[in-house]
C-alpha cells in the first residue's frame, strides 16, 4: 500500500458522449484525485465497431466506400470531441497528469481488456442513468 501512496493510484475512467461517463469522471475528480497528486488518470475511449453490411443491398447496389470513410471519419471526430471535453474537465480540478487511449471494438471488452494491459488500480465508470433494479434486470434478461 505504501508503495502505490509515493507513486500515485492509476485510475482508468471510461468516458463517451453520454453526461453519465462526465458526471463519473467529474466524481472522481472531486472524490479520489487529490489536487497536484502524483495519481494519473487513463481516460478510455472506446469507438463501437461499424455495422457490417454487405456489398450490395437489396437491389443489388454496391454501397459507396466513400461511406464508410465518412462514417469512419465521423466516429474519430466524436472520440476526439469526448477526449477534449474531458480533458477540459480535469483541466478545470488542477495539475493531474492525465493519459488518453482510444480503442475500436466493443465498450465491455475495450474496457476490461485495457483495464487488465494497464495494470490500474481502479476503474471509474458512468452507470448510464440505470438504477441498481434496472441494471440487474438488464443483466439478467441480456
Amino acid at each position: 500500500m505504501a508503495e502505490n501512496e509515493s507513486k500515485g493510484l492509476k485510475i482508468l475512467v471510461a468516458v463517451d458522449e453520454g453526461e453519465e461517463s462526465m458526471y463519473a469522471l467529474s466524481w472522481c475528480l472531486t472524490n479520489i484525485v487529490n489536487r497536484n497528486s502524483k495519481d494519473t488518470l487513463v481516460l478510455l475511449y472506446a469507438k463501437p465497431p461499424l455495422a457490417a453490411y454487405s456489398g450490395f443491398d437489396g437491389t443489388g447496389y454496391s454501397l459507396a466506400s466513400n461511406i464508410t470513410l465518412t462514417m469512419e471519419s465521423y466516429r474519430n471526430v466524436l472520440a476526439e470531441g469526448v477526449m477534449e471535453k474531458a480533458k477540459r474537465l480535469c483541466g478545470q480540478h488542477g495539475d493531474i497528469k492525465v493519459e488518453t487511449v482510444v480503442e475500436n471494438g466493443d465498450a465491455r471488452d475495450v474496457i476490461c481488456a485495457a483495464a487488465e494491459k494497464l495494470g490500474v488500480d481502479m476503474l471509474v465508470m458512468g452507470s448510464h442513468g440505470y438504477g441498481m433494479i434496472k441494471r440487474w434486470v438488464a443483466c439478467k434478461f441480456r
